[in-house]
C-alpha cells in the first residue's frame, strides 16, 4: 500500500486571521527536499514561522507553520508542493543532490516587451503580475525616453509551461494591460531562441572594490572549531550529542526566506537533514536545532569541514542579499545580488522585493538591467 497523492500535501487553513497555517508533506525523502519546499512557500509570498523535520533516510515528515498573504492560492501551492517530491516509488533508497546528474530541459524563454507612458511604481506593478501568473523573470532591460516613455525588455520563463498557448499570452497581456492602464500600450510575447537570450546580458564584470565589499566571505566576528559567532548569529557544531549525526544549532535574527537560506547552504554542500526544529521568538528572534550528516552517512567531524559550514551559512545568515550603491554623477546606481543555487535557481521575488523597496521610498528608476554574473549572482542594476 502507497500514501495516496493526495496525502502527499496536507494544508490546514488557519481559522482565524493572524494564525498560521499549518503545510504537512509526507514523502519519501531527498537531499534538498527541504530547500525545494521552502523556495515554493517562498514563491508564494508566505512566511515560514515554525518548522519540524523528520526522516530514516527513505521517508520524510516535514511541518511548516506559514504565515502571509490572507488570499493565497492554497491549492495552486498543495500542486506545486507535490510536484517538488519525489514519487512513492523512489523510497526504495535516498537520492542524493548532484547537479550534474539528469540536468533538467531548459525551459523556453520568451520576450515579454512595452512601451508605455512611465510613473512612480511601474516597474513593481509589473513585477508584481508576472509573479502572480507565475512567471519567472530571468532579465530586463529597462529605457526611459526623454518624452517620459518606457520600453521594457523582460525575459522570462513560464513555470506552468503554456506561454507558447495563445490563451495563456492573452491572459497575460490582459492582466498586464489591466495594470499599466495606459491607452497608448503597446504589448507583445515572443518565444526567442537562446542566442537572442544571451545578447541581452550586460557585462559580468563589476569593479574590485564592489566584488570585495559585497562577497567577501570574511565577515566580522570569530570562527573557532565548531562554532561560529558574530554579534547577530550564534552557528555551533556538536558531535557528542548523536552517534551518528553532527548537531547545527543556530541562533539568530529572523529574516525573509531564512529557513529556505539555510537549506540552500545544506543542499549545496550535499548535506542531509534527519531531524530539525525551527521556531521564531520575540523580537525577531530565530532558533533551529539540525541534525545533518554528509552523503557518506557520516556526521561532520573534520574541523575545516565545520569551520566552511560555518562560515557559509554564518555569511548567508548575516547577507541574504549584498547591496551597494555607487554615486555616477547626478545618477545614483544601485547593485542588488543574491546567491544561487548550484542547480541554477536563484531565491524568489528578489526583483519584485527590489521594486516594492523602490516604490515604498518613491525615487524614480529610469534604466534597470538584470545580469547573471560569475559565482552565480544574479545582479539587478537599477540608475535612480
Amino acid at each position: 500500500m502507497g500514501i495516496l497523492h493526495d496525502d502527499v500535501v496536507i494544508i490546514g487553513e488557519a481559522e482565524k486571521e493572524g494564525k498560521a497555517t499549518v503545510i504537512t508533506v509526507n514523502c519519501p525523502d531527498k537531499t534538498g527536499l527541504g530547500c525545494d519546499l521552502c523556495r515554493i512557500i517562498l514563491f508564494f509570498g508566505l512566511s515560514i514561522v515554525r518548522g519540524d523535520v523528520s526522516t530514516d533516510g527513505k521517508w520524510c515528515y516535514i511541518v511548516f507553520w506559514v504565515v502571509g498573504k490572507q488570499r493565497a492560492r492554497w491549492s495552486l501551492l498543495k500542486k506545486r508542493l507535490i510536484e517538488a517530491c519525489p514519487s512513492c516509488s523512489s523510497a526504495s533508497g535516498i537520492s542524493y543532490y548532484r547537479s550534474e546528474l539528469q540536468p533538467p530541459k531548459p525551459p523556453d524563454v520568451f520576450l515579454l516587451k512595452f512601451c508605455c507612458h512611465d510613473r512612480k511604481g511601474l516597474l513593481h506593478d509589473v513585477t508584481e503580475v508576472l509573479s502572480e501568473l507565475e512567471l519567472i523573470i530571468h532579465k530586463v532591460k529597462v529605457s526611459t525616453t526623454p518624452d517620459g516613455k518606457v520600453v521594457d525588455l523582460f525575459f522570462i520563463t513560464d513555470t506552468r509551461e503554456l506561454l507558447h498557448t495563445k490563451k495563456r499570452r492573452d491572459d497575460t497581456i490582459e492582466q498586464l494591460s489591466a495594470i499599466l492602464g495606459d491607452p497608448l500600450i503597446t504589448i507583445d510575447i515572443e518565444l526567442v531562441g537562446p542566442e537572442i537570450a544571451a545578447c541581452s546580458q550586460a557585462s559580468s564584470f563589476l569593479p574590485s572594490a564592489m566584488t570585495e565589499d559585497m562577497f567577501d566571505l570574511e565577515l566580522p566576528g570569530s570562527i573557532q572549531s565548531g562554532t561560529s559567532t558574530s554579534d547577530s548569529v550564534s552557528i555551533t557544531m556538536d558531535n557528542s550529542l548523536s552517534p551518528a549525526h553532527t548537531l547545527v544549532q543556530i541562533i539568530c535574527q529572523d529574516h525573509k526566506g531564512l529557513l529556505y537560506d539555510i537549506m540552500r547552504t545544506l543542499k549545496d554542500y550535499n548535506i542531509q537533514i534527519s531531524y530539525g526544529r525551527f521556531s521564531t521568538k520575540p523580537r525577531g528572534k530565530c532558533e533551529l536545532d539540525l541534525f545533518i550528516m554528509q552523503a557518506d552517512g557520516k556526521k561532520i567531524v573534520n574541523p575545516s569541514k565545520q569551520k566552511s559550514l560555518s562560515s557559509r551559512l554564518r555569511m548567508e545568515l548575516l547577507r541574504p542579499l549584498r547591496v551597494t550603491v555607487v554615486s555616477r554623477g547626478p545618477d545614483t546606481e544601485l547593485l542588488v545580488a543574491n546567491p544561487v543555487e548550484l542547480s541554477g535557481k536563484g531565491r524568489p521575488l528578489v526583483f519584485y522585493d527590489i521594486t516594492h523597496a523602490l516604490k515604498m521610498l518613491g525615487p524614480c528608476i529610469f534604466s534597470v538591467l538584470t545580469d547573471l554574473i560569475t559565482m552565480l549572482l544574479p545582479t539587478v542594476y537599477f540608475h535612480t
